[in-house]
């Protein structure tokens, strides 16, 4: 199809040539035997399914007697056309088309105020879908939102814990590590089954089935594996929580760390972990090591506990950091003012810790059988820092670290270590510039290509639950309860 240049919106041109024939008292038929068009390809003109070429626009514009600049006004003629071509646009949108409604068609006998209805309506409903679209720039303000509120609370919930404690309690619970029995036996007095499947579908880690009464998670992989205890609870805390489905990115933010806190306090109950952390601190003994080793979990759960009660329980403020190791930041808590690295609007996720930092010097270690400790002085002050590394599901390395300002080392075994480092960032003299015997050598010499880290830019996809298939997970959920 040829188009006129400078081409309006066809559906905003297709209304004003229906109001300027309506103002001249012609019919469609009138205005097509004028212009040598058929009415209904005049009529495809006026509803804006079809854009009128350079010829028929001038024609048109000559038997309504105006210029054809006239005809291209990006402006409606009048309200009620506004009206129309806004119910028109959304009714074209994807979002409509999702819900399978048929369109309304804005006729001459609908009334204004019904089409103003309509129109606000969509509106409306735009404004939600935009909400809950999670654009990167919405998952981040949100993130930093959730993050400032958690440090508010020195990151304790004390509902929470006596949530886990009661759970725990009901389920015949001792001490000790949890065990996947007891797991089993909590989830029962919720009415609910475990069951493991290896075929869950892809967009999620666990379902539940509330009418058949059933926790579906991954298959056994590992014997006694922290990891589907922690999902087990993770899934039973939706429901004792009585989460709905998501509004936004922030309430699906807030559900995840609710469910995350919910499961490691049980895995690690707030009184024996108070009981033994309260003991090595008297004994200037503690070590994150000690407290995964005695509940049985991974040393990053051991480590996050760790900032549940540490200024809560212990009166010691801490930092906690999860970064890969190309040095990008992907998890971080801070109450103890260390300073993370953050963009202008205050997020920290996938930004560069200092080289310097014990969370990327412990990627040079030999020795992982042992927490790696590092003293480190900043702009912020001197830092004792205790560092582990490990591998994600994909082989990719990763490091943990809890540390405290200097005066809190005394209570943490390491406290002794040599070694010391010192970091000016975010001055990038620091660590991000190179030496300049190198930069003469190479630049303009060289052009690395960059990877580029997918959670950046993706947005959370929608769905009844943000981030879930759901055709798939009402398939397998059809597929298993029959």
């Amino acid at each position: 199809m040829t188009t006129s240049p400078n081409a309006a919106d066809p559906l905003t041109l297709g209304r004003r040539v229906r109001h300027l024939r309506s103002q001249r008292g012609l019919t469609l038929d009138q205005l097509a035997a004028d212009t040598g068009v058929s009415a209904s390809q005049l009529s495809l003109v006026e509803n804006g399914h079809r854009e009128p070429r350079l010829g028929l626009l001038s024609a048109l514009a000559s038997a309504l007697g105006v210029p054809v600049g006239a005809l291209l006004d990006p402006e409606p003629p009048t309200r009620r056309a506004a009206l129309e071509i806004a119910l028109g646009r959304a009714q074209a949108s994807p979002a409509y088309a999702r819900l399978g409604l048929p369109a309304v068609r804005p006729s001459k006998t609908l009334p204004t105020d019904a089409l103003e209805a309509l129109v606000g309506l969509h509106s409306e409903l735009r404004r939600r879908d935009e909400a809950t679209s999670a654009t990167p720039e919405e998952a981040r303000r949100a993130n930093t939102e959730l993050r400032q509120t958690m440090r508010a609370v020195h990151n304790h919930l004390p509902e929470l814990e006596e949530l886990a404690e009661r759970q725990l309690r009901a389920a015949r619970h001792t001490g000790g590590p949890l065990t996947h029995r007891t797991v089993a036996r909590m989830a029962a007095d919720l009415g609910l089954t475990i069951i493991h499947v290896d075929d869950l579908p892809h967009s999620t880690r666990t379902v539940t089935d509330l009418e058949n009464g059933r926790i579906y998670l991954p298959p056994v992989s590992i014997p006694g594996g922290h990891g589907l205890r922690s999902l087990a609870l993770q899934a039973m805390a939706h429901q004792l929580l009585r989460h709905s489905a998501p509004v936004d990115y922030a309430d699906f933010l807030r559900q995840r760390m609710e469910i995350n806190y919910y499961a490691s306090a049980c895995l690690v109950p707030r009184t024996p972990a108070v009981e033994l952390l309260s003991a090595a601190k008297t004994a200037k003994d503690l070590a994150v090591e000690d407290l995964r080793d005695a509940f049985g979990i991974t040393h990053e759960t051991a480590a996050w506990r760790l900032t549940n009660l540490a200024m809560h329980d212990l009166g010691i403020p801490v930092h906690f950091l999860r970064v890969t190791e190309d040095g990008s930041l992907t998890k971080g808590y801070e109450d103890d003012g260390v300073g993370f690295p953050a963009d202008a609007g205050g997020a920290v996720e996938g930004q560069y810790v200092c080289r310097r930092w014990a969370a990327r010097a412990v990627f040079s270690q030999r020795d992982r059988t042992t927490e790696f400790h590092q003293y480190t002085d900043t702009p912020a002050g001197t830092f004792w820092c205790s560092a582990q590394t490990g591998r994600d599901a994909t082989g990719k390395r990763f490091s943990i670290t809890v540390g405290v300002p200097y005066v809190h080392a005394k209570w943490f075994r390491g406290r002794d270590t040599p070694v010391r480092a010192r970091s000016s960032c975010p001055d990038e003299g620091c660590c991000r510039r190179p030496p300049a015997d190198l930069a003469d050598r190479w630049a303009g010499r060289s052009w690395p290509s960059a990877t580029m880290h997918a959670h950046v830019l993706a947005p959370l996809p929608s769905g009844s639950f943000p981030g879930v298939d759901d055709a798939e997970v009402y398939a397998f959920l059809e597929r298993h309860s029959s």
